[in-house]
């Protein structure tokens, strides 16, 4: 598996920190961590939460990753703006019973985590436990695991209602403002680390016509 982490303008100071969390937990795993930064307070490009949101779903829709960790102040604006695409489903996640249950019963592809509220004394022990419990084990398999099965039927039925809900991926980045779009994608390392595992023409024939 392949782990995007993305930090937006407000918390880009504690990149470090959460990769170091997320790396020391899941590269014994056997899981690859990108860093699509921010990498700190002072880099010329800056992302908003809601860019946070364009360049996660980008990511996750062209294949790019398979997983997207990212979050805000609080978390809620980063869930939203990643929720507001198809391809993406994002939770709310703010300790270890959030992450396991998040993955067993809702079986997503990103967490928006809070990163400075509560954020303090021992913060990055708590993103260790909750990177901990997000992989655990392989993700969708109920909790409780007599629920399986109905929990397992209402994902199938919410994926049905998304495909419904929004348009293709490519159309909806067209239809943004191109100065947001272009911004989401701006990062320092971007063009490398996403073109090297973009897995979808489409996108990123998008991605690049955006840049320009």
């Amino acid at each position: 598996m392949k782990i995007a982490l993305i930090n937006e303008n407000s918390q880009a100071a504690k990149n470090t920190i959460v990769l170091n969390a997320l790396k020391k937990v899941v590269e014994p795993m056997g899981f690859e961590v990108v860093n699509y930064g921010m990498y700190s307070a002072d880099d010329k490009a800056e992302l908003t939460y809601v860019q946070v949101g364009i360049l996660g779903a980008a990511i996750l829709n062209s294949g790019a990753a398979d997983y997207v960790i990212t979050g805000c102040g609080t978390g809620e604006g980063a869930m939203l703006a990643l929720n507001s695409f198809p391809g993406v489903i994002c939770g709310h996640v703010e300790d270890p019973l959030d992450a396991y249950t998040f993955a067993q019963i809702n079986d997503g592809n990103a967490i928006a985590l809070p990163f400075a509220k509560g954020f303090g004394w021992g913060g990055d022990l708590n993103l260790e436990y909750i990177f901990e419990k997000l992989f655990c084990e392989p993700s969708g398999q109920g909790y409780p695991r007599e629920r399986a099965v109905p929990e397992q039927r209402n994902k199938k039925i919410l994926d049905g209602v998304r495909k419904a809900a929004f348009k293709d991926f490519v159309s909806i980045l067209k239809s943004l403002d191109k100065d947001l779009v272009r911004g989401a994608f701006a990062g320092e390392k971007f063009e490398k680390l996403f073109f090297a595992s973009c897995k979808d023409k489409k996108i990123a024939e998008a991605v690049k016509e955006l840049m320009k």
